[in-house]
C-alpha cells in the first residue's frame, strides 16, 4: 500500500461544500443557477470518485492532514472502504438533486433547502474519508445538524414535530459517541482506523477488557443511533413527514447510511472483528440487529402510510448491515458492505416512487395503489422491480448480499442467521408482493383531493386512463415530468445492473470482497 500526501480528499469534499454555500445566496428566482451549482458539484463529484477508483484498488491512498488540536489532527483518506461510501453518496446524491429539482419545482425557500442537501452530502463525505475518530466525530455531528432543517423544511407542526424527534435521538447519541471517542482516545492516543484493528486498541482490550468493553459498547451505540438499530430507531417513522427527497437521502445515502457505516468501522478498523469478538461486542450487536431485521419487517405489515412502510423497511434492512459486520466470516463482511450500495438503490427507487404516487396522484397510502400500474407504469415498474430487489429475488441486487449473509453466517458457524434472513424474506414478501399485485392487476381507483382514501367502488373512467376525454381531448397526463421520472427509472436499472454484473471486477460486491478481506489480515 503506498500512501500519498494529497489534497485530493479535500477537493472530494469542496465539490459539495462549495455549491452548497453559493446556494444560500442564490435568489429563489434565479432557478438555473441554482440547478447549474448543484447538478455542477455532484458531476464533479462523480467524475472524481470514478477516476480514483482504479487508483485506490491498486494499493494507491490520497491522504491531507490538518493540525488543530495537539494530538488530535483531522485526517481524511481515500482507502477501498471510504472511497466505496464515497461512491455510493455521490451517485445516489446526483440521482437525488435531479429529482429534487423537479419535486420542488414552484415550491418555496429552495436556495435554502438546496443549501442544506449540498451541507447534507459534505457530511457524509467527510465521515466516509475520516481517517481517525475524531475527524470521523465532528463529521458525524454535523451530519446531525445539517440534516434538521431538512427534515423540518414544510414548516408545519407535524414537520418540526418530527425534525425535534429526529434531532433529540441524533444528538443523544452523539453525546454517547464523543463520550467513547474522548475515553479511547484517553487510554490509547489518536485513533486512526486499520483494517483488522488499531494495535493499540487491541492491546487496550487485553489490557482492561471491562473498560474496552463499555468503550465499545458506547461508540456503537452511538452510531447505532443514525443506523437506526432497535430501540434506537424511533426517530426514522417520524421523520418521514420530510418532502420525498429528504426521505430518500435520509434511507439511502445520508443518515442511516452513516450509522452503518460507522459501525464497521468501529467494529473492523477499530477493535478488530476477533477483538469485538472476544469483548462480546459482536454477539450483542448481532442480537441486536437480528431482533431489529425481524421487528422492522413486522412493524412495516401494519403500516398504511406508504412511506412509513418503507421506512420501516428501512429499519429491518439497515439492520442487515450491522448482522453482517456481527459476524466472523469474511463472506459476511463483504455481505455487509456490498448491502450498504444495494439497499441504498433498491431503497432510493421506491421512495423516488412513493413522491411520484403522492406529487402526480395524491396518493400516499398502500390501501389506494390498486391500479397505479395502469396509470403509472414506468414508475410502477421501478418501483416492482426495487420491491423484487427488496425481498431478495434472484438476479437483482438484494439477493447477492442476502445470499452471502446466509452463506457467511453458514460459515461462521452460525446457522440462526439463515433462519432470521429466510423469516425476513418472508416478511418483506408478505409487505410488499400484495401491494405490487395491486398496483398491476386491480383495476384503478379514483383518488380525492388531499389524498384521501379512495372509493374502491368507484373505477377510473378508462378514457381518462387512455388520456382522453370522450371528446377526444386531453385530460389527464399518465406519467411524471422528467425530472422525476428518470431518477426512479435509473436507480431501478441500477438495481438489476447490481444483481447481473455482480462478477465485474468493479462492482460494488467485487470491492466490497476486496474491503473485506482487508478486514482479514
Amino acid at each position: 500500500m503506498t500512501v500519498i500526501p494529497s489534497a485530493v480528499p479535500v477537493v472530494l469534499i469542496l465539490t459539495s461544500l462549495v455549491p452548497a454555500l453559493l446556494t444560500f445566496a442564490v435568489p429563489e428566482d434565479k432557478r438555473w443557477i441554482r440547478t447549474t451549482l448543484n447538478l455542477g458539484g455532484a458531476l464533479a463529484k462523480v467524475a472524481l470518485v470514478a477516476v480514483l477508483i482504479p487508483f485506490v484498488l491498486q494499493g494507491e491512498q490520497l491522504r491531507a492532514e490538518f493540525a488543530w488540536i495537539p494530538g488530535l489532527p483531522i485526517v481524511f483518506v481515500t482507502d477501498a472502504f471510504s472511497l466505496f461510501f464515497v461512491a455510493l453518496s455521490a451517485g445516489l446524491w446526483l440521482a437525488t438533486t435531479i429529482y429534487a429539482i423537479g419535486y420542488l419545482e414552484g415550491a418555496p425557500n429552495r436556495s435554502r433547502f438546496f443549501g442544506f442537501f449540498s451541507l447534507c452530502v459534505t457530511a457524509t463525505t467527510g465521515i466516509a474519508l475520516a481517517e481517525n475518530l475524531v475527524t470521523f466525530l465532528i463529521f458525524f455531528e454535523l451530519l446531525t445538524l445539517v440534516t434538521y432543517p431538512l427534515v423540518a423544511h414544510r414548516g408545519t407542526a407535524q414537520a418540526l414535530r418530527g425534525a425535534r424527534t429526529y434531532l433529540g435521538y441524533t444528538l443523544v447519541g452523539g453525546v454517547v459517541l464523543l463520550l467513547g471517542v474522548a475515553w479511547l482516545t484517553f487510554e490509547v492516543g489518536p485513533v486512526e482506523f486499520s483494517p483488522g484493528g488499531i494495535p493499540a486498541v487491541i492491546e487496550f482490550a487485553q489490557r482492561d477488557p471491562v473498560s474496552a468493553t463499555i468503550i465499545g459498547a458506547l461508540l456503537l451505540t452511538g452510531v447505532g443511533v443514525k443506523a437506526a438499530l432497535f430501540p434506537l430507531h424511533g426517530w426514522l417513522p417520524v421523520a418521514m413527514v420530510a418532502p420525498a427527497p429528504v426521505s430518500a437521502l435520509l434511507h439511502a445515502v445520508a443518515v442511516v447510511k452513516a450509522g452503518a457505516f460507522g459501525i464497521i468501522r468501529v467494529v473492523e478498523d477499530t477493535f478488530g472483528l476477533q477483538t469485538a469478538s472476544d469483548l462480546g461486542l459482536l454477539t450483542v450487536l448481532a442480537a441486536v440487529a437480528s431482533v431489529t431485521i425481524v421487528y422492522g419487517s413486522v412493524r412495516a405489515l401494519s403500516q398504511d402510510d406508504l412511506k412509513k412502510r418503507l421506512a420501516y423497511s428501512t429499519v429491518s434492512q439497515v439492520a442487515y448491515i450491522a448482522l453482517g459486520a456481527a459476524l466472523l466470516s469474511p463472506l459476511a463482511t463483504a455481505g455487509a458492505v456490498a448491502h450498504m450500495v444495494n439497499q441504498g438503490f433498491m431503497k432510493i427507487t421506491l421512495f423516488f416512487c412513493a413522491g411520484l404516487y403522492a406529487e402526480e396522484l395524491g396518493l400516499s397510502k398502500v390501501s389506494q395503489l390498486a391500479g397505479v400500474g395502469r396509470r403509472m407504469p414506468l414508475t410502477t415498474a421501478a418501483f416492482t422491480v426495487a420491491a423484487l430487489g427488496m425481498i431478495g429475488l434472484p438476479p437483482l441486487a438484494g439477493f447477492v448480499s442476502k445470499w452471502a449473509l446466509g452463506v457467511g453466517g453458514l460459515e461462521a458457524g452460525q446457522p440462526w442467521v439463515v433462519a432470521v434472513l429466510l423469516t425476513s424474506t418472508m416478511l418483506n414478501a408478505a409487505y410488499f408482493l400484495p401491494v405490487v399485485i395491486a398496483m398491476w392487476t386491480k383495476p384503478p381507483v379514483r383518488s380525492e383531493a388531499g389524498g384521501a382514501a379512495p372509493d374502491i367502488a368507484d373505477p377510473v373512467d378508462e378514457d381518462e386512463l387512455s388520456g382522453e376525454g370522450a371528446g377526444g381531448e386531453p385530460v389527464r397526463r399518465l406519467e411524471a415530468p422528467a425530472a422525476l421520472l428518470l431518477p426512479a427509472l435509473a436507480t431501478a436499472v441500477v438495481v438489476v445492473g447490481l444483481g447481473i454484473a455482480a462478477g465485474w471486477e468493479y462492482s460494488p460486491w467485487s470491492i466490497a470482497r476486496i474491503i473485506a478481506d482487508g478486514a482479514w489480515p
